[in-house]
């Protein structure tokens, strides 16, 4: 599965390991019970999400590919419950990739945290003065090498809005945390939209779950319009 994300960014499902079975046999191993059936086994994952058992879900795993700009990146690596590699600017050149919104946001006036769209006084003009710095950020950054200077300090010109590129293995446990996290309306608009790719991998492979999860762990459901 892949899903195109911002203007030039990715996410790919790479590996997916369980899925709802693995789940209900990890939780009845305590007994030396398996599977039981559709019904009983769809049962004892709302039981789990209900009063919290949540190691069971910890044996499905999924391992995505991310392509997001640096400051997305380095919101998602606060989520540590997961194995990230990233890519080095220390052994490879960066591509010329940087992300440009296509509309600029506002602060949001009932919550400081949160941005929104609105009307910018002068929009075009200052994208364009964006696009324009960037580009020549990312062509002194060129210069930089063509003259000899170290990848690790030529790096230190690129913007935040340079594009970076990791893998993330993480456990549904810890995935379902990033989902209430990151589509919540608080969150950045940026890394939301990665979370909505990200949701509709978790609906797909672990549907008894994902069902669980949003009946029964989404509280505020005003916050989640897209759920």
């Amino acid at each position: 599965m892949e899903f195109k994300v911002l203007d030039k960014g990715f996410l790919r499902l790479v590996e997916f390991m369980g899925g709802d079975n693995a789940v209900v046999q990890a939780a009845r191993v305590s007994y030396g019970k398996g599977l039981k059936g559709k019904e009983k086994d769809k049962k004892l994952i709302f039981y789990l999400m209900e009063h919290e058992h949540m190691t069971p879900f910890e044996h499905s795993v999924f391992k995505f590919h991310v392509k997001c700009p640096i400051f997305v990146a380095r919101q998602w690596f606060r989520h540590r419950w997961g194995s990230y590699n990233e890519i080095s600017g220390r052994y490879t050149q960066y591509p010329d990739e940087f992300y440009m919104p296509s509309k600029l946001r506002v602060q949001s006036k009932k919550d400081k945290q949160m941005s929104e769209f609105g009307d910018v006084e002068e929009e075009k003009i200052l994208l364009e003065k964006m696009n324009r710095i960037q580009e020549e950020a990312f062509a002194l950054y060129r210069e930089l090498l063509e003259k000899g200077v170290a990848r690790e300090v030529a790096r230190i010109i690129c913007p935040l809005s340079t594009y970076t590129q990791f893998y993330w293995t993480v456990n549904a446990r810890s995935l379902m945390n990033f989902l209430r996290l990151r589509l919540d309306i608080h969150a950045q608009y940026e890394i939301r939209e990665y979370a909505k790719c990200i949701l509709k991998v978790f609906k797909e492979k672990m549907p008894w779950t994902y069902e669980a999860f949003v009946n029964l762990c989404i509280k505020d459901r005003e916050n989640y319009p897209d759920l």
